[in-house]
């Protein structure tokens, strides 16, 4: 038996009556965790990468896998699987995350997310500028969009290692920052990453759409329907040339974010089921055995639901499998890159790794903290409280981390061309490394003199 400030355990799970945590609170939790995984399996990938296992590594990757059967199959490499099939998953969660900051988050209000939609603007426009203009004529040039997106779950990550020497609300103002980032990131993968558009599949992919619609417009919560719908969505968008894993995001913004039970109905059914359950405790104290009181615990459970919007809790329950299972096992796939340590120095000089690198670390720098200046210089808005321009600078850089988008969107922009994505994703993990490390000691240094 374990005692926390006077309380008694019998079990350690017992806790979490007492971590009552908001949804900002726990993406944050969530995605620090998962940051410090995805670090540890992007190094595992480079090691495996550059070891004997690495032809045994590449040869799985290029496995075909085949789902269903006769005119119903569908064959994929198991690289492909991952980036088209396992990545709706991530921007199912992704979309989620969009819709709720969007209708009831950080970005609900206009004035308060002013400010970091337009910093977010800067660091995704700065990049592609500086992208752009070391290109400028190359083949490498459709690459554009691969410096543009933060990673926010590496950000965040190398942000809780610092603890409390950075605000609270510079986290805030990253997370924000970055799911905007994320926004635009499927806005331009939409809109210029597109293969050939295939109208049939297209089509097919409208009517689903209008179906999911009609189910969140006819009031249907349960997430069974639309989960089939999404299947259906995914395979139209397959089929249609448009990138696949944009049904995660379009099916998220269809699944309802209003419950079915209201607060003040709930606590009155709430109250009522906790003195029956306590009644029927006095009667037999062994749930098993007691009947009456398993089944007002159910009830109670299944009130619970219902007082919840379907959407928060599908990311609740979604959030784990994308940061534990679905980035892991992304990082695993795309970051074992060969690295010639022989010709370290080619990368410095090939246009499309020093273009990624220049467009995370100074465009991301010179965007981020440049348009929050301005902004706040102009009067349009205001610094958080706690915070000083040196965070933004810190944070600036640290938004330069652009593992997991820069690398899918690498994926998309050469697909073709081997040597080019070779060098996109070299240049990705270098800025990362420069941004990350360097956001960091910022943080560290500025923080210590605060102190």
């Amino acid at each position: 038996m374990k005692t926390l400030k006077g309380k008694e355990y019998l079990a350690p799970w017992e806790r979490a009556f007492d971590q009552v945590l908001t949804p900002l609170e726990e993406f944050i939790h969530r995605q620090t965790t998962s940051g410090i995984l995805l670090m540890l399996c992007a190094v595992a990938a480079l090691i495996i990468g550059n070891s004997p296992l690495a032809e045994i590594y590449r040869h799985a990757l290029h496995t075909e896998v085949t789902l269903g059967g006769g005119r119903l199959a569908l064959s994929m490499s198991l690289h492909h699987w991952i980036n088209d099939g396992l990545m709706a998953i991530f921007f199912l969660v992704v979309g989620l995350e969009l819709k709720r900051e969007l209708l009831v988050g950080e970005l609900a209000d206009p004035r308060q997310a002013l400010l970091p939609i337009s910093a977010a603007i800067g660091g995704m426009l700065l990049p592609a500028l500086f992208f752009l203009l070391v290109n400028q004529g190359g083949e490498g040039i459709r690459g554009w969009g691969i410096p543009m997106a933060t990673d926010i779950a590496f950000a965040l990550g190398a942000l809780a290692l610092l603890g409390k020497r950075v605000p609270p609300a510079l986290l805030t103002f990253l997370v924000a920052l970055a799911i905007v980032d994320d926004l635009g990131a499927v806005v331009v993968i939409a809109l210029f990453y597109t293969a050939k558009i295939d109208l049939v599949g297209l089509a097919a992919a409208g009517g689903v759409l209008l179906l999911l619609i009609a189910l969140n417009r006819g009031g249907i919560r349960r997430i069974l329907p639309y989960a089939l719908l999404g299947v259906l969505l995914w395979l139209a968008l397959l089929k249609s040339g448009v990138h696949a894993t944009l049904a995660g995001v379009f099916l998220a913004f269809t699944i309802p974010m209003k419950p079915k039970l209201d607060a003040m109905r709930f606590l009155a059914n709430a109250h009522s089921l906790l003195d029956q359950i306590r009644e029927a405790h006095e009667k037999e104290p062994n749930i098993i055995l007691n009947d009456q009181m398993r089944g007002r615990v159910t009830a109670l459970s299944d009130g619970a639901q219902l007082a919840q919007a379907p959407a928060q809790v599908l990311e609740h329950k979604l959030h784990m499998t994308s940061a534990y299972l679905v980035i892991p096992i992304f990082a695993l796939a795309n970051a074992g890159i060969p690295i010639d340590f022989g010709a370290v120095d080619k990368i410095f000089t090939n246009p499309v790794a020093l273009g990624v690198m220049a467009g995370l670390v100074l465009g991301k720098l010179i965007g981020i903290s440049c348009t929050t200046w301005l902004m706040v210089k102009l009067g349009f808005s205001h610094l958080p409280l706690g915070l000083r321009f040196s965070h933004i600078m810190g944070m600036s850089l640290m938004a330069g981390i652009g593992f997991t988008m820069s690398i899918f969107v690498a994926e998309l922009a050469f697909a073709g061309d081997p040597q080019s994505l070779l060098m996109a994703k070299t240049g990705v993990l270098l800025a990362s490394l420069i941004a990350g490390v360097g956001g960091f000691f910022w943080l560290r240094m500025i923080g210590r003199s605060a102190g």
